[in-house]
Order: structure tokens, then sequence, then C-alpha cells
């Protein structure tokens, strides 16, 4: 028997990555809000408020596939405040404890909504997100 996570149903992890836990949930957990989650690795440290900063790397995508932004790309994590950002991160960081990895499935209304942002996110785009929560601040 391996000692290898079972991936298949989750996302193709970006180069540079870390390691899904092997007892990840394929389900996700849908909020009120719409917003869905599943920890595809639980961490070790405190969960942030929507008060907090965090350094993340993460990766995005439309439903198509298609890549829209990735620190993991630019080969550098970024920090920012969660009340600084969409309401679909602000609120599905705070399932996530420091060190884990989460995945998102962000409605329209939680992401950009209706007008998107252009040209790289289209109207009413349900925006999907790998996250790995490297600190909390």
């Amino acid at each position: 028997m391996s000692n290898e996570p079972n991936v298949s149903g989750f996302p193709k992890l970006p180069p540079g990555a870390g390691a899904i836990d092997a007892a990840a949930s394929q389900a996700f957990t849908t909020t009120d809000s719409g917003l869905k989650y599943r920890i595809l690795r639980e961490g070790t440290g405190l969960k942030p408020t929507a008060r907090q900063s965090v350094e993340v790397h993460y990766h995005g995508w439309l439903d198509d596939g298609s890549v829209f932004d990735s620190s993991y790309r630019r080969g550098e994590t970024i920090a920012f405040g969660l009340n600084q950002v969409i309401a679909g991160w602000t609120e599905g960081m705070q399932h996530v404890g420091k060190g884990g990895m989460i995945e998102l499935e962000i409605p329209s209304k939680l992401g950009y909504g209706d007008r998107g942002a252009p040209p790289v996110i289209p109207p009413k785009a349900q925006l999907h997100f790998l996250v790995e929560l490297i600190d909390v601040k």
C-alpha cells in the first residue's frame, strides 16, 4: 500500500504546492452564503479572522480550467488583509489553519459579481482557488 494520497477528484496541484492530506475529503462543505470549500490539508496553526492579514500561496482558475492568477507561477507568496479581498476569500480563509491547504469554489456574488474583472475574469464567473495558508498576522 502506498503512502501517496489518492488525488483523483482533487485539483491538479501547481508546481511548488505542498501535498494534499491522504485523508482529505473529496466532498465540499457549502456555507449559508453559497461558498463551497474543502480542506485539502489540515493546518496546525490558528485560523485567521476576517480582520487579520494572511500570507498565502494560491492558484485561481475559472470553470473552463483556465488559470487567471497564480502566486505559484510568480514564484512568491503574497500577504494581504482578509478585509481587503473578495468576500469569498474573507469567508473561506477563516476555515483553514496556518500551514493548511483549502480549495474554494466562490460563486459570482462572493467574487466579482455581474461586472467581473475584465479582461481576465468574465461577468458572473464562478471562481476556483487552491490556497496554502503560510502565515497569519
